[in-house]
């Protein structure tokens, strides 16, 4: 429970006006990040530039307006594939979110490699995003999905994973973080270890991309994901990253303006990735206010920011495992920093209005993962989540809340 004292969290937080307010008469704590982070002011500002100083479309307008927002939009993509630390900025694509990049590799999968008999890899503890696209595409092509086995701690079994793969297995799709067990998954180790089979993989990014460091060359995956939204940047923009093998061979997942090479009634032709996959006008502000999102958690440094949240998650933790009424759910060695938890007898929609009523913004319910709900035996759970703007303060207020839940309930 060693506290981080190098860390101007005081700093950070000034950047972040959405922590300065109050909820019922309470200053506002905000541990629900793993849902949507707050946003920093230059995320807020690049949004606000883009309205105020160049709105205009991207690719088709000769004009100046349209030229700046073009090149801004391409140097968004091009900080994107920096940030991940990947050479072509060609293997990156912009979506509404990680839902939709995982649908469109599903869909274009679907269309050009799976066929019926096939079978895909997925863990007990997947985001309902990398289930339900599975899902829909093994219903539509006779397709069986498999489910690796977790530990009681929260962390996957491996020996249970490297059982499911045999000459049928055509895919694997994995979350690099838990967004109710906090686990951190070995991606490395599992891109190699699908690789060693002759299978591709799919990295569920979003809750990993901001909270550790990553260095995608290396983990070298066929697909990696994530959401602006939870990466302290706007909502309405995510990313794919696909290696390019699979972008060229891949058929548009929509169709529309700005992704064609040439149009008839007879024949299209269409660009090349990523373009193709970015049909209509797309979500320009949320890319260059993603842009300044990688920029200000480059500026901190993401070493640091693991650092600093591991040392919260660890402070919050111990506080939380000397009440005997909370259990802790997911106690895996690498995590990230959120906590998920019950108290016996009160349901966590309680729990958390209680909190919300001191001020207090946590999650509850099945958290978007039914399925590890039920290998967890619980219904639903609470989840706080923290962040690098978060402060041990904060948790100690925190913890002094359980003390109302508990007197409420006479427990």
């Amino acid at each position: 429970m060693n506290k981080i004292s190098t860390f101007d969290v005081a700093r950070i937080r000034q950047d972040f006006p959405g922590l300065n307010q109050t909820v019922w008469n309470c200053p506002l704590i905000y541990f629900d990040s793993a849902a949507s982070a707050q946003k920093p002011q230059c995320v807020i500002d690049e949004i606000g530039n883009y309205y105020e100083l160049y709105t205009s479309n991207i690719h088709r307008g000769a004009h100046r307006l349209s030229e700046i927002a073009t090149a801004k939009y391409h140097d968004a993509r091009a900080y994107v594939a920096k940030f991940l630390q990947i050479a072509d900025a060609g293997q990156v694509v912009f979506t509404r979110n990680t839902t939709e990049a995982i649908n469109l590799v599903t869909h274009c999968l679907g269309k050009i490699y799976f066929k019926a008999g096939d079978e895909i890899i997925l863990t007990a503890m997947e985001h309902h995003a990398n289930i339900v696209p599975w899902y829909l595409l093994s219903k539509e092509k006779n397709l069986t999905i498999k489910v690796a086995p977790i530990f009681d701690d929260g962390s996957l079994d491996l020996e249970g994973l490297m059982a499911l793969f045999n000459e049928k297995t055509k895919f694997f799709a994995v979350a690099h973080a838990s967004n109710v067990l906090g686990t951190i998954n070995p991606i490395k180790k599992l891109v190699a270890l699908a690789r060693s089979y002759g299978v591709p993989t799919l990295i569920d990014g979003a809750q990993g991309v901001h909270h550790v460091p990553l260095d995608l060359k290396a983990v070298d995956p066929d697909f990696y994901c994530f959401s602006g939204h939870k990466a302290y940047g706007p909502s309405g923009i995510g990313v794919l990253y696909g290696k390019s093998t699979w972008l060229d061979r891949f058929p548009p997942y929509q169709g529309g303006g700005d992704m064609i090479e040439k149009v008839s009634f007879s024949d299209i032709t269409f660009l090349e990735a990523p373009r193709k996959f970015e049909a209509g006008t797309p979500n320009i502000e949320g890319a260059l206010g993603l842009k300044k999102a990688l920029e200000y958690i480059d500026g901190i440094g993401l070493h640091k920011i693991h650092e600093y949240e591991k040392s919260l998650h660890d402070y919050a933790l111990g506080h939380l495992h000397e009440m005997k009424r909370v259990r802790i759910v997911g106690s895996a060695e690498e995590k990230v920093s959120l906590l998920s938890f019950v108290i016996d007898g009160v349901h966590p929609h309680d729990v958390s209005t209680i909190f919300d009523r001191h001020g207090i913004a946590i999650r509850a319910g099945h958290l978007c993962a039914e399925p590890l709900m039920a290998r967890l035996g619980v219904t639903a759970l609470s989840r706080a989540s923290l962040a690098f703007y978060n402060t041990y303060e904060e948790i100690d207020r925190f913890v002094s809340t359980f003390k109302q839940v508990f007197e409420v309930f006479k427990l």
